[in-house]
């Protein structure tokens, strides 16, 4: 290569130090970007489970099966051991209530914040007891009286009696107070309604009440008139 070239020896040397050092350059480079096979990590099933919902054992040993939506008591149905009645009309916290089994008219009043002041109840059994889905009524007159007598004790009434309705333009305070879910706050926006329009030409116009909804319309509508 001396003598071929016309290389000194010291040139030569530096030659060769740069062939070998390319070549161990491009080895380490190939052998770096090899390919390397990838091992998956163990449990996938079972750690995809604990994310979406953590199953119980049962359903760890089933991985494919999808969950279903939880059991639980249907809407509008009173759990086990449990009764629902809706007391209404001069009590201080007229509505749903919640009672055990086995309870009686006097636990659900109670319930309910008690009667109010003046409340007519020499017609109520307070020590009867009560069944689910039934409505206590307290200090309404006859005619509105729910059908099955929740307030008088269980019997059926007899044929209603010439009993005039409410009259929204003349009907007091104290007059509105005797409709079921009315107190004194809702029989004053009903004055209010009918001080501000002159009036109500029809009973349809109470939907437009402050604090009257359909349900207590649909309760308002055969007990009053224009």
């Amino acid at each position: 290569m001396q003598l071929r070239c016309g290389l000194e020896p010291r040139a030569l040397a530096a030659l060769t130090v740069v062939l070998v050092g390319a070549a161990v350059f491009a080895a380490t480079h190939f052998w770096s970007a090899r390919p390397e096979a990838v091992r998956a990590p163990d449990r996938v099933a079972e750690a995809a489970a604990v994310q979406v919902g953590g199953p119980g054992p049962a359903d760890a040993q089933s991985p494919g099966s999808v969950p279903g939506p939880a059991v639980g008591p249907q809407a509008g149905t009173a759990p086990p051991g449990q009764i629902v009645v809706d007391v209404s009309g001069k009590v201080r916290r007229p509505g749903i209530q919640h009672l055990p089994a086995g309870s009686r008219v006097a636990d659900a009043l109670s319930a309910a914040g008690g009667v109010r002041e003046g409340a007519e109840v020499t017609g109520l059994n307070r020590a009867r007891v009560l069944t689910d889905g039934e409505q206590v009524a307290v200090g309404l007159p006859a005619a509105a009286l729910p059908v099955g007598g929740a307030g008088t004790g269980g019997a059926a009434p007899g044929p209603a009696g010439p009993t005039a309705p409410v009259s929204l333009g003349t009907a007091t305070v104290e007059q509105l107070e005797t409709l079921p879910g009315v107190g004194p706050v809702l029989a004053q926006h009903i004055i209010d309604y009918r001080t501000e329009h002159g009036g109500y030409r029809s009973v349809d116009e109470l939907r437009e009440v402050d604090g009257i909804g359909d349900r207590r319309f649909a309760d308002l509508r055969p007990l009053v008139r224009p």
